[in-house]
């Protein structure tokens, strides 16, 4: 009977955890090496949020609100916000507002957006107004121009994704100097030619959402297969930065997986080494 006291505090305690971590948010900086990457590009900073699933209960709107705070306090040269950002018609004006301080973010849709889900507590949203407060990108592409160079973003609609017929290495324009993919979805990098794409930028699997630490690494009980859960990597179609997202999906907590939003400061990549044989 003692035992079984323990056992029950200690999942008490660990759920009150996961419940606390769903809200504490990383704020993080990272210096990533972009191959081919101009000079006059050098210290290009960009925000990327992911997955707020705004309108159901959980410590992620709070996460997700510091996270937009954040990003204004930093005045970065680009925001790009990869997917899944209401999971109910309650969540969309707060997320019209948070988006509106942004000052027209680069946006594209995530499975959650287009009721493509199998989480029973996320109901589908009207984004009709979307356009109003940023750049949606729906297998479309924008460019702009930053420190006289000429940069594309490039977004995939996660209806076309998930049905296969996505080809966005059909919009990229080969004469901008940089190249950047917005896919809610990180298996895309599967289907990439290598130098198509300087960046792409991805969220949808929350850094595993929950984790189970072990003496070999992470074993991820939500996406017990991906390969790319979160961070940086390079990948051989190009560099990959997987977002943690801010949000929860299917249980309002994370454990070992905290909500993040990070801010990307781009360099050219050093001349490659030869090792001899």
């Amino acid at each position: 009977m003692i035992w079984i006291g323990v056992l029950a505090g200690l999942a008490v305690a660990l759920l009150a955890y996961a419940i606390f971590e769903a809200g504490w948010l990383r704020c993080r900086v990272l210096d990533v090496e972009v191959e081919g990457l101009p000079q006059e590009l050098a210290g290009l900073r960009i925000a990327h949020l992911s997955d707020f699933h705004l309108g159901i209960r959980s410590r992620g709107r709070g996460a997700t609100e510091r996270a937009v705070a954040w990003v204004m306090s930093r005045s970065p040269d680009l925001v790009c916000i990869t997917g899944d950002l209401a999971s109910s018609q309650n969540g969309v004006p707060l997320l019209l507002k948070l988006l509106g301080t942004l000052d027209r973010p680069y946006v594209i849709l995530g499975n959650h957006d287009v009721a493509a889900t199998r989480d029973p507590f996320s109901q589908p949203a009207d984004l009709a107004g979307l356009g109003e407060v940023a750049i949606l990108l729906r297998d479309s592409a924008a460019t702009i121009d930053k420190a006289g160079r000429r940069i594309q973003i490039v977004g995939v609609d996660p209806k076309s994704y998930s049905a296969g017929t996505a080809r966005p290495w059909l919009l990229a324009d080969l004469d901008t100097d940089l190249r950047i993919l917005l896919c809610h979805f990180p298996g895309i990098e599967r289907s990439l030619q290598r130098g198509t794409f300087h960046l792409v930028l991805a969220g949808h699997l929350h850094a595993g959402q929950i984790v189970m630490p072990h003496p070999g690494g992470r074993f991820s009980l939500a996406h017990p297969g991906s390969r790319f859960s979160s961070g940086v990597y390079a990948t051989e179609s190009g560099l990959m930065h997987v977002s943690p997202g801010t949000g929860t999906t299917f249980v309002p907590f994370r454990f070992f997986a905290r909500p993040e939003v990070t801010e990307l400061v781009l360099s050219p990549a050093g001349p490659r080494v030869q090792q001899s044989t």
